[in-house]
């Protein structure tokens, strides 16, 4: 017994899907575009206007996780609305307890807690689009938010991915003034008070706000150094962001000025 196959039949069918599958596609293209011009509109230009108590920072981190969160409910839709349309049974297999076990088994927990860590990140506002932070090992600024990684460009511009189930101890380093250190070497007989009459000379002329400095420089004291070496410490505080070019700026100007005074620094 020969099978006869109803080519035209089949041909139509296939025709039929892939005419959905295109107009589906086409929809959700235009969807997507819709909606991102409508969430970048709404944060970029209506919620600026009226924010109360809303710092730029923290409105650019929920405008991307809002974006991350519209791409992912399109794709489920998408990749739904295509398995439907050639026939495979989604709900069924949804609903069936064994195979969504296995997807819990397969990966689905790690999604998931990387979802579940990403939103109490946010909730409890520990970091924000902008913000240097530091992740283990790794330290930068803060360039996305999702709700499944977190990106973080080091200074050399290596840009990180971590999974939001991995950030367990966040430091944040732009939310408080942040302390520079300035540790100038001298030596056992330098003298000291003339050391000391130069370096409160200096600070009583700087540009605090110019420099960002938020508590005026303060001798600290004497510490040594691992090697020995002798130091005097001056600290202050400044903006986040703004201490480390401050600790270059005054420790310079410290040092031209011993040098110029005719005190030996230790080298």
């Amino acid at each position: 017994m020969v099978l006869k196959v109803d080519w035209e039949a089949v041909l139509q069918h296939i025709a039929s899907v892939v005419l959905q599958l295109v107009l589906l596609t086409i929809v959700l293209l235009l969807i997507n575009w819709i909606g991102k011009k409508i969430i970048r509109r709404l944060f970029k230009t209506g919620l600026r206007k009226y924010k109360r108590g809303i710092s730029p920072k923290k409105l650019d981190t929920i405008y991307t996780l809002v974006l991350n969160i519209f791409k992912y409910v399109l794709m489920f839709f998408w990749i739904y609305a295509i398995l439907s349309a050639i026939g495979i049974p989604v709900g069924t297999l949804i609903a069936g307890a064994g195979i969504f076990s296995l997807a819990i088994g397969l990966g689905a927990q790690g999604f998931v807690s990387d979802m579940v860590n990403g939103f109490f990140i946010l909730l409890e506002q520990q970091i924000s689009v902008g913000d240097t932070i530091q992740v283990n090992s790794v330290e930068g600024q803060v360039t996305y938010v999702g709700i499944r990684t977190t990106q973080i460009q080091s200074v050399d511009g290596t840009l990180n991915y971590i999974p939001n189930r991995n950030i367990t101890i966040v430091s944040n380093k732009s939310r408080n003034n942040m302390q520079a250190l300035m540790e100038i070497p001298v030596s056992s007989d330098a003298p000291f008070e003339e050391i000391t009459k130069i370096i409160n000379n200096i600070n009583q002329n700087l540009d605090l706000v110019k420099l960002q400095i938020t508590k005026k420089p303060y001798i600290v004291g004497f510490s040594n150094q691992p090697d020995g070496t002798l130091v005097i410490q001056v600290a202050t505080y400044t903006k986040p962001g703004a201490q480390f070019h401050v600790k270059n700026v005054l420790l310079e100007k410290y040092l031209s000025e011993i040098k110029a005074s005719g005190i030996n620094l230790p080298k």
